[in-house]
Formats: C-alpha cells, sequence, structure tokens
C-alpha cells in the first residue's frame, strides 16, 4: 500500500491511497479540494490519470475539501463516498454515483479497505479514514478540533500517519485575524496545533508507526520547522524524519513496506 498528497493546506486537500498491483490495484481518492484542471494536473504529476481511480471520499463539506468532487465523479463514473451530513450540508444534490458513508461502516474497494470514523469539527457530519490492504494501515486526521478517545481507538496500531498540524499557537495568537477566527481556529471543533497534534501522536504512537506526515499546516500561522520539531519530540524521531505536505505540491508517494 502506498498514499501521496496532492496538496494539503487551506487553497485544497487531496491525497490519494493505493493498494494492490496491476489490474486488481485500487486507488481511492480522499478529497478533492480544487478545480477539475488543477486536479487533473496534480494527478498528471502523480503519474495518475482520474480514470485510474476507482471511488472518492469527500470527509466533510468545507471548499478546500469538496471542491470539485461532485464533477470529477460526474464525467468519470466514479462512486462518491460522502455521510448523509455532508450531502446535506452541499444542498442534498441528486448525485448519481452518491454513496452513503458512516462512522466505522467499512467501504470494500477490494484490495483497499476504508473504515470512517466521526471527528470534532465544524461541519454536519465531518469523516476521517484509516485504510488498510489487510496487512499495513493508514489513518488519515485533517480538519480536526480536538481528540476523542473513539479519533484515538481509530488510530492505534497504524503504520503510517497522516495528521494535521494547523497552527502554531503562539503565531496564531500574534496573528492578524480577527478574534472571532482565531477562536475557531483554536476551538474544539477547529483545527489541531502543533501541540494537539503531538498529544494525538502520543496516544498512538508505537513501535510499528514507521511513517508520519504533517498536513493542513496554515501558511500565516505555522511553519514547517515547528510542526516537524513537535511530532518528531514524541515520534523518538528526527525533525528531517517528519514529512510535510505542502500546499502546492503535497508530498510524494509513500510506500508502506
Amino acid at each position: 500500500m502506498r498514499f501521496r498528497s496532492l496538496g494539503s493546506g487551506s487553497g485544497g486537500n487531496a491525497t490519494v491511497v493505493e493498494a494492490g498491483r496491476g489490474p486488481t490495484a485500487r486507488r481511492l481518492l480522499i478529497d478533492a479540494g480544487f478545480s477539475l484542471r488543477e486536479l487533473e494536473s496534480r494527478l498528471a504529476r502523480a503519474e495518475l490519470q482520474p480514470t485510474d481511480l476507482h471511488a472518492v471520499f469527500v470527509t466533510h463539506e468545507h471548499g478546500d475539501h469538496i471542491g470539485c468532487a461532485a464533477a470529477l465523479a460526474d464525467r468519470y463514473a466514479l462512486p462518491l463516498w460522502m455521510s448523509r451530513g455532508t450531502w446535506r450540508a452541499i444542498g442534498a444534490p441528486d448525485l448519481s454515483t452518491l454513496r452513503y458513508a458512516r462512522d466505522e461502516q467499512g467501504i470494500d474497494l477490494g484490495e483497499l479497505q476504508v473504515t470512517p470514523f466521526t471527528v470534532a469539527h465544524d461541519a454536519e457530519e465531518p469523516l476521517q479514514l484509516r485504510c488498510t490492504d489487510g496487512a499495513r494501515s493508514l489513518g488519515i486526521v485533517t480538519d480536526v478540533g480536538s481528540a476523542t478517545p473513539h479519533l484515538l481507538d481509530q488510530l492505534r496500531g497504524v503504520d503510517a500517519l497522516l495528521l494535521e498540524c494547523n497552527h502554531d499557537r503562539s503565531m496564531l495568537a500574534a496573528s492578524r485575524y480577527p478574534m472571532s477566527l482565531k477562536m475557531r481556529i483554536g476551538g474544539r471543533l477547529g483545527h489541531l496545533s502543533n501541540e494537539s497534534a503531538a498529544q494525538v501522536l502520543a496516544a498512538c504512537v508505537h513501535t510499528g508507526l514507521n511513517h508520519l506526515v504533517a498536513a493542513h499546516l496554515s501558511q500565516h500561522n505555522n511553519t514547517p520547522a515547528l510542526a516537524r520539531a513537535a511530532l518528531a519530540r514524541v515520534w523518538g524521531a528526527t525533525d528531517d524524519d517528519v514529512v510535510v505536505a505542502d500546499q502546492q505540491s503535497g508530498c510524494g508517494w509513500i510506500t508502506l513496506a
């Protein structure tokens, strides 16, 4: 199994997870927070075409995550998974390939198995994911305001983790953002700070966690160096061992050996 961020941040998010090889390989696109043209360009940089995908999963309705998901699924006849809450939040449109996702209700994509789970975020029914090929597992956690026991349970034992490190608390406090926005970002239903992300990591770190990606960094209220340092201390690794998925190019393919 391998995965790759196509871009991560408030300007758009998308991640590809692939399991299997050859004709039985399955690829899931998690979020599509870009224009269709931009997403196709980012897929091409990963040496993929939309026709190489087998399904799309939308974590929640915010524009930097849902983006062109409906248009992509319609044009390429891809199953489009989201929660009923997300579907209602975007106006309950008539989507021909729509599939409803629920907390802890597994999704079978053949070589790839996906388990959605609920999280604390200011959306109608946000879901994040645990993905597995039966041998290795990956946790995907972006747009989470706080750690819940349910979230931590879903991340225990994963071999790889893509984890939101949205902001540094001191930088956010000193920013020019209005106080209402600061409170939303830093609140229980907002986004994980570096410190909060490190606490999530500390609760689920184990010797088999071999790959760690810091994601959804704020361009104004965080730096890659701060995010890396916060996670590396808990992981027991060097700062350089922590991969950062940026807004422009995401990160390269990471294979779970």
